[in-house]
């Protein structure tokens, strides 16, 4: 079969490798569609510490059942499926505490040490694989992964039906969170960050009040009840953590890089009680995703903008770089 196979970081050729056969508990998925993140960037430049080289990349993704191992039961071939890419050894402390996204032998499909779905086919457990309805366009399929990793990180934030919110970033993460917000929070008003004009309309119509440029553009005195960074860009996060409503909560759900450091005033978080909190990937929020994406609560549509065949993978990752559109995908298909 043909993969995209990142030989080593900064070294990726698209070459024919071996088809995948199913162990115990799996299947085998042919890739419908296969979403590009920030996360893979930092996997092609040798910057994420689990990546074990050489790999195929993709962990965004969905496709087809096309062969299953024996014994395998919650699925049958032809089944349009969607995959959660999280591999968790079930046995460490964090493990046996229910926190399997801080597995201490963390693995992922595409990004640890499985290969991933930036190829014709992907071997995966079978307990991984969930069923969408064959009815939807099958490109959607692939946003149930990063839908989800949004669904943990409201997860992780204490919010109040009736609060304020400003979310830095328009991107495909921060326009997931925002209809989100929308949606299930109840908030008063959503404000977003982005320096990108072109962004600022479609922000708009999915879930903002209001966008700007920076936050002092914004003019809301007093700070706002919840912070989200959904760039992990270091100047947008020091500058979240100053907007801060007094009691108030700041998320950290953009992917900063191992050694980014930021600068803060510890005195503020102590004396106005500011609640700093993470979101690692996914917990408990991929069937939930599912679901939510299925209902229609993102503009599935809005959220892909530009697509690649798998020959064109390189110059899928310039355009995810670029800052072209939202959602970039692979097609290994076409």
């Amino acid at each position: 079969m043909k993969a995209a196979v990142i030989e080593k970081p900064n070294e990726l050729k698209v070459q024919s490798i071996e088809d995948p056969t199913p162990k115990a508990g799996e299947v085998v998925v042919k890739v419908d569609a296969c979403g590009i993140c920030g996360t893979d960037i930092h996997v092609f430049r040798g910057e994420f510490a689990p990546t074990k080289y050489p790999i195929v990349p993709g962990h965004e993704f969905c496709g087809e059942v096309v062969d299953l191992a024996a014994g395998v039961k919650n699925l049958r071939v032809g089944d349009f499926v969607a995959v959660d890419p999280s591999l968790f050894d079930g046995s460490c402390r964090q493990c046996r505490a229910g926190h399997f996204n801080l597995c201490e032998n963390w693995n992922a499909i595409g990004v640890g040490s499985a290969n991933g779905a930036s190829a014709e086919f992907v071997a995966v457990p079978a307990a991984n694989a969930f069923r969408l309805p064959a009815e939807i366009p099958r490109d959607w399929g692939a946003l149930v992964e990063p839908l989800s990793c949004a669904v943990h990180g409201l997860d992780m934030v204490d919010a109040r039906v009736g609060g304020e919110w400003l979310i830095y970033g328009a991107g495909t993460m921060g326009l997931m969170l925002g209809q989100l917000v929308r949606h299930s929070a109840g908030p008063s008003r959503i404000d977003v960050v982005e320096r990108n004009p072109a962004r600022h309309e479609l922000a708009k119509r999915l879930a903002a009040d209001s966008v700007a440029a920076t936050a002092d553009e914004l003019d809301h005195a007093g700070g706002w009840d919840v912070v989200i960074d959904a760039t992990g860009v270091v100047p947008a996060i020091e500058d979240g953590l100053r907007r801060v409503a007094r009691g108030g909560t700041f998320l950290m759900f953009g992917v900063a890089n191992a050694d980014a450091t930021a600068t803060f005033s510890p005195f503020r978080v102590y004396n106005d009680e500011i609640k700093i909190v993470g979101s690692m990937a996914i917990l408990h929020s991929f069937e939930r995703a599912l679901s939510l994406l299925v209902k229609g609560v993102i503009d599935r549509k809005a959220m892909i903008t530009t697509q690649f065949s798998l020959d064109d993978y390189p110059k899928a990752l310039d355009a995810f770089l670029a800052g072209r559109g939202l959602k970039t995908q692979v097609k290994p298909g076409t």
